[in-house]
């Protein structure tokens, strides 16, 4: 008979990785755990990158009026079906780690697809630019997505280009290439990515001040933040680059620290960090969403990561008063909002727990996978939150 952590693997596997359930779960049935995590393995492409991502023949860029609405996102793939009703310009856009800075250019937003190079590898990413009528240094936010999504479906679910455009700052798109994980994962759990100056965290930091030092950013207001998969990576960019990144937002995600092993993982996501997990604040300010009705990533993750940040102000000498506010509104789902705020009334880490809500983006657009338009704007709150905060 499967034991308890067997059967909490099946269900978070039945949630997200459905495709290659069957196998896994059959093999596990059988008392077959090294064959079944293999077929984990395979399916989630835990294997290290070996080869850069083959180079795209064009990269599009779609110009956005301004004001901004959800955007409408094409690829090179379908740019000659849509050709009739949207004007493209064909660009072939290469971010080399070492591009000289430029001035920030003033005109209509933008969202664009780029390529970032890091080493020998090529990597896609979006960047969204609002409208600008000056070079003031405007802030950046940093949005790594979930597993099954890419960058224009993230864009899309979390409308995050919609705010962007009204208050003013940039949108930052990595995307996890398929040759790193198959199923869009970003390697959370891998320990080959989870230390500063190595694997995907390295990368998204390298990119992040490339953007910053060619576009015009503020250094002192970057902010990162992901949903699920991107979200556990989100909170590691936090604790490992606490000089990039002024606060960060997790969105249905896990502790710095919480798996270093698939099988480890997937316990986390059940039921939270195991007593072996070497978990770690992440030490900056921090915005938290989790819904009650998530069966992919358990509640106690959320709880896992208010406590670690509660503890490490604590230890700093820092007393966080706490306020609780219950939120509800017609025809959205009932939250509530606690903070916990320091002597000056700046909050340090906020955490919404949204009644029944889904392992998905709370508020988000229809458009994108993985939304729940039932739930309250997480997007806005975490801009909210950003804007409270900036790097001394």
């Amino acid at each position: 008979m499967p034991n308890m952590l067997q059967c909490n693997i099946n269900g978070a596997l039945m949630a997200l990785f459905p495709d290659f359930l069957a196998k896994a779960k059959a093999l596990t049935t059988q008392g077959k755990l090294m064959e079944a995590t293999r077929a984990i393995q395979q399916g989630l492409g835990f294997r290290p990158q070996t080869s850069p991502r083959p180079a795209q023949a064009a990269v599009y860029r779609e110009t956005l009026e301004s004001p901004v609405q959800t955007p409408r996102v094409f690829t090179p793939a379908h740019a000659d079906e849509n050709a009739t009703d949207v004007a493209f310009r064909e660009t072939v856009r290469h971010t080399p780690e070492t591009e000289a800075p430029t001035r920030p250019s003033r005109g209509p937003s933008s969202f664009d697809l780029h390529v970032f190079e890091q080493g020998q590898t090529r990597y896609a990413y979006r960047l969204f630019v609002p409208a600008r009528v000056d070079d003031s240094p405007i802030p950046l936010v940093v949005m790594l997505h979930g597993c099954k999504q890419d960058s224009a479906d993230f864009a899309n679910g979390t409308a995050m280009n919609e705010i962007a455009e009204r208050e003013k700052f940039m949108v930052l798109y990595p995307e996890q290439p398929r040759t790193a994980n198959s199923m869009g994962c970003w390697n959370w759990f891998d320990p080959a990515h989870q230390s500063r100056g190595q694997g995907e965290p390295a990368m998204i930091a390298a990119l992040t001040r490339q953007v910053a030092s060619t576009h015009g950013v503020d250094p002192a207001r970057i902010y990162v933040a992901g949903l699920s998969a991107g979200a556990a990576m989100a909170a590691l960019m936090g604790q490992l680059y606490p000089e990039i990144y002024a606060a960060v937002g997790v969105h249905s995600g896990l502790a710095p620290g919480a798996a270093h092993s698939v099988a480890s993982a997937f316990s986390a996501m059940s039921k939270g960090p195991g007593p072996r997990a070497k978990t770690a604040a992440i030490g900056i300010p921090v915005i938290i969403f989790q819904g009650s009705g998530d069966s992919t990533v358990a509640q106690s993750n959320a709880d896992a990561i208010i406590q670690s940040e509660l503890a490490a102000w604590s230890s700093k000498g820092s007393a966080l008063a706490q306020n609780e506010k219950a939120i509800e509104a017609a025809g959205q789902r009932l939250s509530t909002a606690t903070v916990w705020s320091d002597g000056t009334g700046k909050p340090i880490v906020e955490s919404w727990a949204i009644d029944a809500g889904p392992h998905a983006w709370a508020g988000g657009h229809a458009s994108g996978s993985f939304t729940d338009p039932k739930g309250p704007n997480a997007s806005r709150a975490m801009v909210a939150f950003f804007q409270r905060h900036t790097k001394a």
